[in-house]
């Protein structure tokens, strides 16, 4: 899977609910920072034509003081207050206290470790099994007991998280061995994974597609190969990769397939036979 690429230049596309008011805080920020670099880098050539070494100048040792440039830092703070109190803040008190309902979302677990992204999938049961530190290895990155209530149904999948359009979606990040940073940028999410902590996280994306995770935090000599796919799919879509991923699990732990992916006309054929006996036996 290639992740669609982000224009040079450009902020990445923006797929979220919640992108718009980050996207504007970043522009607000660059204009300042731009008008910033502009002044104090007029003011450094100013400084270093006026008082350059030459002949026949003779400099001047005593202290002088200008009031010119405490102006200038005193309005440079009424700026950065602005962007912090105006906007800032409630861009980013918004996407905290705005957190959807468990009960209507999407709720993913994700481990990552050095140097992979692990998803935790419940079940049809809509339940997480229990997992523990002891269960993880190679062939069991989260720690998923499937003799656990609700943990025989759970799905998980290694670096491709797969999400519905237009639902909430939460994730509950960990890690298991050092500081991850989990990036979405199309989805604007970066938050630090910190083993020993669950952290929630939430996004809701609009459009489907194929897109980047990235770790944002230096884990490690692997740290440039943690990187995962982001599978945005329509909810029909969704729910067809759901299923096949329950029958793959089926086939693999030697269970039953789910009810409704089993064929319906098995019955049929095995049913006929026994009508068939019973008719020639009335005849005779």
């Amino acid at each position: 899977m290639n992740p669609t690429p982000y224009p040079l230049g450009k902020l990445p596309l923006d797929i979220s609910t919640h992108g718009a008011g980050i996207d504007q805080l970043i522009v607000y920020i660059h204009i300042f920072m731009a008008i910033l670099f502009v002044g104090w880098g007029i003011y450094f050539l100013y400084c270093l034509f006026a008082f350059r070494e030459r002949a026949g100048h003779t400099p001047q040792l005593e202290e002088k003081h200008f009031s010119l440039p405490k102006y200038v830092e005193v309005g440079v703070v009424l700026v950065e207050v602005v962007l912090l109190v105006f906007f800032s803040s409630p861009v980013w008190g918004s996407y905290k206290n705005d957190f959807p309902d468990r009960n209507e979302a999407l709720v993913i677990r994700v481990v990552s470790e050095q140097f992979a992204w692990n998803m935790h999938y419940p079940g049809k049961d809509g339940k997480f099994g229990k997992t523990s530190p002891q269960l993880m290895d190679g062939t069991n990155p989260v720690g998923l007991d499937r003799e656990s209530e609700n943990g025989r149904d759970d799905i998980v999948t290694i670096n491709n998280l797969f999400v519905p359009i237009n639902r909430p979606v939460i994730i509950d990040l960990t890690s298991k061995d050092v500081i991850h940073s989990f990036f979405l940028p199309v989805a604007r999410v970066k938050q630090d994974a910190v083993p020993g902590m669950e952290i929630p996280i939430h996004f809701q994306v609009t459009q489907t597609g194929e897109y980047e995770i990235a770790c944002a935090q230096l884990c490690g000599v692997g740290h440039y190969r943690m990187r995962g796919q982001f599978i945005v799919k329509t909810p029909e879509e969704y729910a067809t990769w759901m299923t096949e991923q329950e029958v793959e699990l089926a086939n693999e732990l030697g269970d039953a397939p789910p009810a409704e992916t089993a064929p319906a006309a098995e019955a049929t054929p095995a049913a006929a036979p026994a009508a068939e006996s019973n008719s020639e036996e009335e005849g005779k």
